[in-house]
């Protein structure tokens, strides 16, 4: 055999650096594939209430822009933003191009045509069809880059829009200004244009122009702050120090797709990954990051601070604390604790623990001090880098001062003091006048929901003080954590309301209490609140009867009749949206129910719902989400189940099982390690478990820990067009913690 010569290993190499080089390109492209399933027009169209919009911005960053208009449907255009102060509302700094000979003394508005939007995460492209402009769109983390192309031969300008404390000038090298003023605090905009223009005022409104006959292609770029011009105008040099477009879009590709596939999916339709992964990016919207240098703005006390760690801001608890926080623990859990400590500082600044924290400060929850929940499912999740003892102390503050009225905040008032001795809120007979004047003419007291929800807050705030070794406060909280089966009426089978003399009020539970049940319930009916007691379901099947007719009521939950017409139902229930007999999936107190046969005799059951509902209520189109996405909160239903696993309880380190989508999952851990799903025969028909392994070992029970997941693992499921009636029944493997409470 003849030795290698140095060109026979020269050659060899080179085969070994294609072959490699050729195996990167295929990585690079499968990556980039998975984000072109992302389609920001799905679900553009709501049922009743608040579409999705086509948003683009980096994940969880400062800047995000959306055109401005009602809906899909909505064939007028009415500005671009340079950013919006909160999820789905709010634009502020809003433009628009203009050609030809519009009066300055009007507002413009453009038709568009939909087949000629181009929406992703990272890029953004339309046609303003009444002034032949094209405007191109990428974002920065605190900065913004626009194209606007105009037609040749005709005026080109640019309004800025008057908004409600708007002010923009113009400096002499031609860049612009732009300070807006909310709700006690000021947002800063400095842009710059790659070609000068003239500056008019036309009364409340200003717009800039430019020769007719210069170049038709206007670049311009923009810096945010909510510190100061001099910040805004270094956020922009920073981020966008040329005039480079192509390569601000790049980098927002980038950071898409390392985020996008932290999750693998492989198998599954077309459709399903479409669903799945624009789901995925409306969960990566928000708390956003308005850390500016090392300092940020807090209005939650009207200062600057310098702070090494981010701040962050923009969540609706009541809505995220159920899926997209724990989603979050999973993914990117050193985020999640910069959250929380978030929230503890907005406790340092201003006194509450907050429920609704925005960009302003905190604007009042619907119900429920929910942060306490999310703060102990952190803690037992492992997430800890915040002050425990601090968000602790807000907790109880909520908890023993804050008002349970619904939609208010602040001090208790002699409603909550009744709460404190009764154990429940007290309601209205029909017709009855109020007389609290701290109530919300239209929230109404939701007497029996405010209940549910404190026991909620009242069980987590009980549990937090068992982990931090205060025995006198778990005992009070415990206590007061079962103030939920006072209103539990055995013979009507509903959580019912009292008045405040402990009568029960005879009410229809599908249909009664006013606009969206608020009276008595929130949003939804009856049906809905009766499976609110996620944190102690052993007792919640006890109040009915035991497991069998637990399982019996879910059943009826799936098949009870409306009652009356869809249209007299939506009337009263605009939120009770995605129904299946009296479920609701629009909303966000009935995401754990499906998941509820899971400690029944029949789980297949729980496969059985989470598919058809997926299927259903989910698909890739403009009509693709069933109720108010509210910014990550039902998107993170979506991935979960998709998965095949989902948080039942916050608050309990455990994940229930379902059906997932894919035949094979691979979420991508922070600490390099991988939890897969493993479904291999998994497929539109065959959607039910035969058996399952977890890590090599037969799993008899459709649940696994935290731990299982954040260690790393393998989940193998056996699929079958028919269920297994016997897996997942082992009642000595279900876990502890839905065994007694």
């Amino acid at each position: 055999m003849r030795k290698l010569s140095i060109s026979d290993g020269f050659l060899k190499l080179c085969i070994i650096l294609i072959i490699l080089l050729f195996s990167s390109c295929k990585e690079s492209t499968r990556q980039i594939d998975n984000l072109k399933y992302v389609d920001p027009q799905i679900g553009g169209i709501a049922p009743l209430l608040q579409p999705t919009r086509p948003r683009m911005h980096i994940p969880n960053s400062m800047v995000r822009m959306y055109p401005d208009r009602k809906d899909y449907r909505d064939d007028q255009i009415r500005s671009f933003p340079l950013t919006v102060r909160s999820h789905r509302s709010n634009p502020i700094f809003n433009i628009l191009p203009v050609s030809g000979d519009f009066p300055e003394d009007q507002v413009p508005v453009s038709a568009w045509d939909q087949e000629l939007e181009i929406a992703s995460p990272y890029y953004y492209s339309t046609w303003l069809e009444d002034f032949d402009i094209t405007v191109e769109y990428s974002p920065g983390e605190k900065t913004g880059f626009y194209l606007f192309n105009f037609p040749d031969n005709r005026s080109k300008r640019l309004f800025l829009k008057a908004l409600s404390g708007v002010n923009w000038t113009m400096s002499d090298d031609g860049s612009i200004m732009g300070n807006e003023s909310f709700d006690g605090m000021n947002a800063f905009a400095v842009g710059v244009f790659d070609s000068k223009g003239v500056f008019i005022k036309s009364g409340e409104n200003s717009w800039i122009t430019w020769q007719e006959k210069g170049q038709n292609h206007i670049r311009f770029k923009y810096g945010i702050s909510f510190i100061s011009f001099e910040q805004a105008k270094k956020n922009l040099s920073e981020e966008i120090p040329n005039w480079d477009f192509e390569k601000v879009k790049s980098t927002a590709q980038e950071k898409w797709i390392k985020a996008i596939n932290q999750i693998q999916v492989e198998g599954g339709s077309d459709a399903y990954k479409r669903t799945f992964y624009t789901a995925l990016y409306r969960c990566l919207e928000r708390m956003i990051n308005i850390t500016e240098d090392g300092q940020y703005y807090s209005n939650y006390d009207g200062q600057v601070h310098k702070d090494n760690r981010t701040f962050y801001v923009d969540d609706w608890i009541w809505d995220t604390y159920l899926a997209l926080h724990p989603l979050r623990f999973i993914l990117n859990p050193d985020m999640e604790a910069d959250m929380i400590a978030s929230y503890v500082r907005m406790y340092e600044q201003s006194g509450w623990l907050p429920q609704f924290p925005q960009l302003e400060g905190d604007t009042p929850p619907m119900n429920g001090f929910h942060s306490t929940i999310m703060i102990l499912d952190a803690w037992r999740k492992g997430i800890r880098n915040f002050d425990i003892i601090l968000a602790y102390e807000g907790m109880k503050k909520n908890a023993l001062q804050g008002t349970m009225v619904p939609w208010r905040m602040g001090e208790a008032c002699e409603l909550d003091s009744f709460y404190y001795k009764n154990g429940y809120f007290p309601a209205l007979h029909p017709g009855e006048k109020e007389t609290v004047t701290r109530v919300h003419s239209f929230e109404k007291r939701q007497a029996v929901a405010v209940t549910l929800a404190a026991s909620y807050d009242d069980w987590a705030l009980a549990q937090m003080a068992k982990e931090l070794g205060k025995s006198d406060d778990y005992n009070l909280f415990s206590k007061r954590a079962e103030n939920y089966k006072n209103l539990f009426r055995t013979e009507k089978g509903f959580f019912m309301p009292k008045d405040k003399d402990g009568k029960w009020i005879d009410i229809d539970p599908k249909f009664d209490g006013g606009m969206g049940g608020r009276d008595y319930y929130d949003e939804n009916n009856g049906w809905t609140y009766l499976w609110s007691v996620q944190q102690n379901i052993p007792e919640l099947q006890r109040l009915m009867g035991g497991k069998p007719s637990f399982e019996h009521r879910l059943d009826q939950l799936f098949r009870e009749d409306l009652g009356r017409s869809p249209y007299e139902l939506y009337a009263r229930f605009p939120d009770f949206t995605g129904i299946i007999g009296q479920y609701s999936m629009g909303n966000e107190p009935s995401f754990h129910i499906p998941y509820l046969y899971n400690l029944t005799d029949s789980p297949w059951k729980t496969q059985k719902k989470i598919r058809m509902l997926l299927n259903t209520w989910f698909k890739d189109n403009i009509f693709g989400i069933p109720g108010d996405e509210d910014g990550g909160g039902m998107s993170a239903f979506v991935v979960f189940s998709s998965m095949g696993f989902y948080p039942v309880t916050p608050g309990i380190p455990v994940y229930t099982i379902g059906s997932p989508l894919f035949s094979k999952v691979t979420i991508n851990l922070p600490n390099k390690k991988q939890f897969i799903v493993s479904a291999p025969d998994c497929s539109e028909r065959n959607k039910y478990i035969q058996s399952a392994k977890l890590n090599g070992r037969v799993l008899n029970a459709p649940w696994f820990t935290h731990d299982d997941l954040i260690n790393g693992g393998l989940l193998e499921l056996v699929m079958g067009p028919y269920p297994n009636k016997q897996w997942g029944t082992d009642p000595l493997a279900v876990p502890d913690v839905f065994k007694s409470q």
